[in-house]
């Protein structure tokens, strides 16, 4: 943290509304829509979308009409809205328990659980990163960027008039997508082709869509992450699916089965690998700002036992109650841990299971927190 400052320097921050009853009930609103549209997404398409920015635009258009509302509160409420496009991502994992055959549904509070103390934890360990990963790094951060431009021309003197043509944009995009999706599903248009192509003794599959919510998450997520989709893509489809297939039907089988099952088995598998390798390399390339923020949290909590004053956006929780409350959360993750093996067929080893795993989560939480956070 910075030093910036003496004991007792009052901060200007500090006169403005930040934390506000309405500010939360609104970043819970439009978190809950958010998370509800992300979920149904990822379960459609296998993406997600960032939050902030249209939770930004929302939260300013709506506390515009209360003549003391402020950058900070409206900060507040799309920070709290972020939450959607991370909480949301748990559909890529709990439904592994079902699909291996461990669940034979998705038991309600322990979800919940998982979902509270997984976010919570992943928040305290995001607090000592902070520096490190944001102010002291190098990387663009397209979408906080982005959302804080936003933010800033909101609270501008000329912002009230693009706050509400901002809402009124999404006000029209969502309607045009609902009249859309009501015409697919009444038959009159439609939204999907698809099909196989044969090449050689393979082939490949093709298949094109429209959906107005992935034109509204390809404007969100912007031509990068685009073009990285299209490329693997084209890679999948266009050169490991014909390579991969060439000479695997017999006589007598159906084309599109045969490739189909070519994709499920080999060109899905390598994938995953390249995921796989993309993220142990992002671990490797953020062990040292992990260290670097380690470092700045402690000096930041001595700066501030020293009676050091600084301006409230430099402030960050002290370290001891980041760490108190990340040690406490270990407890009920010992439990949940407990509650997943009592029972089953590992019972017999489940005391060095649970501290193994206690163990794993407190440090891969720190790197995952970084990598995600």
């Amino acid at each position: 943290m910075s030093s910036t400052g003496t004991p007792g320097t009052a901060t200007t921050a500090t006169t403005m509304k930040e934390m506000t009853l309405r500010g939360i009930i609104l970043g819970g609103v439009i978190t809950l829509v958010f998370t509800a549209a992300n979920v149904y997404l990822g379960l459609r398409v296998g993406l997600t979308f960032a939050t902030a920015i249209p939770a930004a635009v929302v939260s300013m258009a709506i506390l515009r009409y209360f003549a003391d509302h402020s950058v900070v509160e409206n900060n507040i409420v799309q920070t709290i809205a972020s939450a959607a496009g991370t909480l949301s991502a748990i559909i890529f994992v709990i439904p592994g328990l079902v699909m291996i055959g461990w669940w034979s549904g998705f038991p309600y509070w322990t979800t919940v659980a998982v979902c509270a103390i997984g976010g919570i934890l992943g928040v305290m360990y995001s607090i000592p990163l902070r520096r490190a990963l944001v102010t002291g790094s190098d990387l663009p951060y397209p979408e906080g960027v982005a959302a804080a431009e936003v933010l800033k021309v909101g609270d501008s003197a000329g912002g009230a008039a693009e706050n509400k043509a901002g809402l009124h944009v999404i006000i029209l995009g969502a309607v045009a997508s609902a009249v859309y999706s009501l015409l697919t599903k009444l038959k009159v248009i439609s939204d999907t082709v698809s099909g196989t192509l044969k090449i050689g003794t393979g082939g490949t599959l093709f298949s094109a869509g429209l959906l107005m919510s992935l034109i509204g998450i390809g404007h969100l997520v912007g031509v990068a992450v685009g073009i990285a989709m299209l490329v693997g893509l084209l890679i999948s489809y266009a050169v490991l699916l014909p390579m991969k297939s060439q000479d695997k039907a017999a006589a007598g089988d159906v084309l599109s089965d045969v490739i189909g099952s070519v994709f499920s088995h080999e060109v899905r598998l390598i994938g995953a690998g390249a995921i796989a390798i993309a993220a142990i390399w992002t671990l490797v390339k953020i062990i040292g700002p992990i260290v670097k923020g380690m470092t700045s949290a402690m000096k930041s909590t001595r700066a501030r036992r020293e009676g050091v004053s600084v301006d409230v956006t430099e402030r960050d929780i002290p370290i001891t109650i980041v760490g108190g409350t990340i040690l406490v959360l270990l407890i009920p993750i010992a439990f949940m841990l407990w509650d997943f093996a009592h029972d089953t067929v590992l019972s017999g080893s489940s005391a060095g299971i649970i501290t193994v795993s206690v163990v794993f989560v407190f440090v891969i939480g720190l790197a995952v927190a970084a990598v995600c956070g």
